[in-house]
């Protein structure tokens, strides 16, 4: 399924069309290992970790007993009006946030734009509902009986609350999209505002991904697959992407938001876009079985839908969990889309030091790429120390990398088997 243009248009060697290009103009992060875009773009290039002991509650009985927190958050600080906390879930306290940050970030809040509220739409990208939201109810009514348990938890556990949310504490009266395709859920809402930007339909959008899935519940469901790392020693150094003693994936919570814009409405008010988004792919697995074979599948259709050529790509944002299985799959579909190339480009993972924030990974990427291309340095793969034979490729280790790269691909996967890969650019101007 491609989400982007049809191959058909005309888009040129480097998406360079004037009508309907898509393009960033405002980014709002909270991450395990920063809030803020720039506080997340420096721990990133200090490998800075956010994965610690889990501190949300009491661990001590389940298997896992490490994750990737944003410490630090509070939603009477970080969202710029009145909410009552107790009434939202974490993730949904998370998106407000987020979502304040990128419309302040694009200067967007103070316009017509903002202010009609018609001309902004709003796509969200969650994976699990506010579990811990279901947990405090299922504990009220065992301790106060069926007659006393609030009547906000319904609104606040169904997965449209992250969006209901953002639509009514912004004023926005238009239309409000959930997406949930696991992991892929926050990559898919923002290929989903592109396609809406790009066909005409809007000329800005606010869109992203959040989870947080950081409660005694998910844990231990979590913990029950052994997918992820047990115990707490080593916190810090648990998540080591494409290296040989990866045990897997180390959960995380998270969200990103972004304006989504077209690139005439940007230079029509004065805005900086920051980078570019080419095309979009998605694909599931070719079996159950076969764990990450949707991969390159979705790399090819996100190239074919950007118009873009392998060899134009300088640099891939891995969806590299750490997981002994994916990180391998991911390597093999890279060398299969890119060939010889493949060992010419750098690849990293920027999950050695975020986890695994479910939803919120594609976004998290994006707003690496972000500072990819200001910068002009690749974020490192933090702790890969230890190489693998059968991962091959250039995983920028530890130390972040001076080098240009003017395109760049993004690749998410997500429990179920579904792959989702994005292809952006730095801006150029027509």
């Amino acid at each position: 399924m491609v989400y982007g243009p049809e191959a058909s248009l005309p888009l040129g060697e480097k998406g360079l069309v004037d009508a309907r290009r898509v393009v960033i103009t405002g980014i709002g992060v909270l991450a395990p290992n920063g809030i803020g875009v720039e506080d997340f773009w420096s721990a990133l290039l200090e490998g800075r970790s956010g994965i610690g002991p889990i501190s949300l509650f009491d661990a001590s009985e389940h298997f896992v007993g490490i994750a990737g927190e944003v410490d630090g958050f509070d939603p009477l600080i970080h969202i710029p009006f009145p909410v009552k906390p107790k009434r939202m879930g974490r993730h949904t306290q998370f998106a407000l946030a987020a979502s304040c940050m990128a419309i302040k970030d694009a200067r967007v809040g103070e316009s017509a734009d903002l202010q009609s509220g018609s001309l902004l739409p709003i796509y969200v990208g969650v994976s699990t509902s506010a579990i811990e939201v279901i947990e405090q109810g299922k504990e009220q009514m065992s301790r106060r009986g069926p007659n006393k348990v609030s009547p906000h938890i319904v609104g606040a556990c169904q997965p449209h609350a992250v969006a209901t949310a953002i639509s009514e504490h912004m004023g926005l009266n238009t239309r409000a999209m959930t997406v949930s395709t696991a992991c892929a859920a926050g990559m898919d809402a923002l290929a989903e505002a592109a396609s809406v930007v790009r066909e005409g339909r809007s000329d800005l959008v606010l869109a992203g991904g959040v989870d947080a899935p950081i409660n005694p519940l998910t844990v231990a469901c979590f913990g029950r697959t052994r997918m992820v790392p047990g115990g707490v020693v080593n916190a810090a150094t648990r998540s080591c992407p494409f290296d040989r003693r990866r045990e897997g994936g180390v959960m995380a919570e998270g969200g990103a938001f972004f304006v989504v814009e077209s690139l005439v409405h940007a230079m029509a008010r004065g805005a900086e876009p920051r980078l570019e988004l080419l095309g979009w792919g998605s694909r599931l697995d070719r079996s159950a079985e076969a764990v990450g074979s949707g991969f390159e599948d979705a790399m090819r259709e996100a190239l074919d839908a950007a118009g873009t050529a392998p060899r134009d790509v300088h640099y891939i944002c891995a969806h590299g969990p750490s997981d002994p299985e994916l990180d391998q799959r991911e390597t093999e579909a890279i060398k299969a889309v890119y060939g010889p190339w493949a060992y010419r480009i750098p690849v990293s993972s920027i999950k050695g030091v975020t986890g695994n924030p479910l939803a919120a990974a594609g976004p998290l990427e994006l707003a690496a790429c972000a500072g990819v291309f200001r910068d002009d340095l690749v974020p490192p793969t933090a702790n890969y120390r230890e190489p693998d034979p059968a991962c091959d490729l250039d995983y920028v280790p530890l130390r972040p990398r001076r080098y240009r790269a003017d395109c760049a691909m993004l690749n998410v996967h997500g429990m179920g088997g579904i792959n989702s890969s994005l292809v952006v650019s730095r801006v150029t101007r027509p």
